[in-house]
């Protein structure tokens, strides 16, 4: 049983991961599912489920409990503890109705709902495996959503009674599996890369027209990625700026392009993924923002977009500059130095976004980042 926060239909790296994981081991297990009603990010439950108090179904083989909660993306702290809590006591239900497999996969953050499932399903019986995607509540400190105090205490008790009830820490960097062990060194830990199983698309030449880079950003537009603050700060000496996505600073991104309509900036809205494969060869180079470096994270946007030979400017900081540099995957700007990132914009030309580069950085997501072969280690400690 996998138990998360995110799966699709809704968007974004967590549900993907997850739902890539589910795929992946149901050849060798039953697999289960539960998740909430669909809501992210419009923090709103998606159409197709409104009324429902819960919904059942069985899609590829694997079965989906997705149970209700009270959505909400709004700022206020009080709401999103709401909806927190909303979740965490469907699932006590759940757990109370349902018989529960032996093996369960918990995703973390949000650690009050990871919290719920590792207090109401430990047993010496069952093997808990702990997904951990970010650490929590260190990065909501580093991106300022939390402030030292007593509800970060109260949130750092939680991380580390998550991380101690754990069998098995799958961690998305080797950064977060650091972290843990500074907490605890009784659980398995595991180096579990967001790999997509994608497929690899035929690449093929193609020439800038007037000599422009075709720089582009795909993904969320919330506060951690700061695409507004880049907006404003870029140089468009030699690019054009091309934005895909929907988040927070949707409206905001829009506005901007309205009032600077002398700027090559496009934005081109929310499009689905397997679209956006498609859409993203059209590019000569992707950026990878974060506003603020956060500890632990690795996004995985550097693997997916390595697989589509999409070479990148990392502009982040952390364990993601490494794996960009250790790979040859691209760029990487100094993270929150507007002024070296356009200094290495300003170094990049439509000629070294080349075929060549492309089809090597292609050829090293089929080495270094194969789904398929860190599954197979994977099943081997479950």
């Amino acid at each position: 049983m996998i138990i998360t926060s995110y799966f699709p239909p809704e968007i974004g790296a967590a549900s993907n991961r997850i739902y890539h994981l589910a795929e992946g081991l149901k050849n060798d297990y039953e697999v289960s599912v539960v998740t909430p009603l669909p809501n992210y990010p419009t923090g709103k439950i998606f159409a197709t489920y409104k009324g429902k108090f819960s919904a059942k179904t069985e899609e590829n083989g694997i079965k989906i409990n997705r149970l209700w909660i009270y959505a909400s993306v709004s700022k206020n702290k009080f709401l999103r503890l709401i909806a927190m809590l909303s979740y965490s006591f469907s699932l006590i239900c759940f757990f109370i109705w349902n018989k529960i497999p032996d093996k369960v996969i918990v995703q973390s953050p949000p650690l009050l709902v990871s919290f719920t499932c590792m207090f109401f399903l430990r047993s010496k019986r069952r093997k808990l495996i702990l997904n951990v995607s970010d650490l929590w509540p260190s990065a909501g400190l580093e991106l300022g959503a939390l402030k030292e105090g007593f509800a970060y205490k109260m949130l750092k008790k939680l991380e580390a009674f998550n991380y101690k009830k754990a069998d098995l820490i799958l961690g998305q960097s080797n950064e977060i599996l650091t972290h843990v062990k500074t907490i605890t060194t009784k659980p398995e830990m595991f180096l579990y890369r967001n790999f997509p199983e994608i497929e690899y698309p035929k690449l093929t030449k193609k020439e800038s027209s007037d000599g422009r880079v075709k720089l582009v950003y795909a993904g969320l537009l919330g506060v951690a990625q700061g695409i507004y603050k880049l907006c404003n700060e870029i140089d468009y000496t030699a690019i054009e700026f091309h934005i895909y996505g929907s988040g927070a600073e949707e409206e905001t991104i829009k506005h901007l392009i309205n009032s600077k309509k002398d700027l090559p900036l496009y934005f081109h809205g929310r499009v689905n993924r397997n679209e956006l494969h498609k859409v993203l060869l059209n590019y000569d180079m992707t950026i990878i923002p974060l506003l603020n470096r956060i500890y632990g994270s690795v996004p995985s946007k550097i693997f997916e977009y390595a697989k589509l030979g999409l070479p990148m400017l990392y502009f982040g900081g952390g364990e993601g500059e490494t794996v960009i540099e250790k790979n040859k995957l691209g760029w990487v700007a100094r993270e929150g130095n507007y002024k070296h990132l356009n200094t290495t914009l300003r170094s990049i030309t439509a000629k070294d976004l080349n075929y060549d580069l492309k089809i090597a950085i292609q050829d090293t997501a089929r080495l270094q980042f194969d789904f398929e072969r860190q599954l197979e280690s994977l099943k081997k400690i479950l």
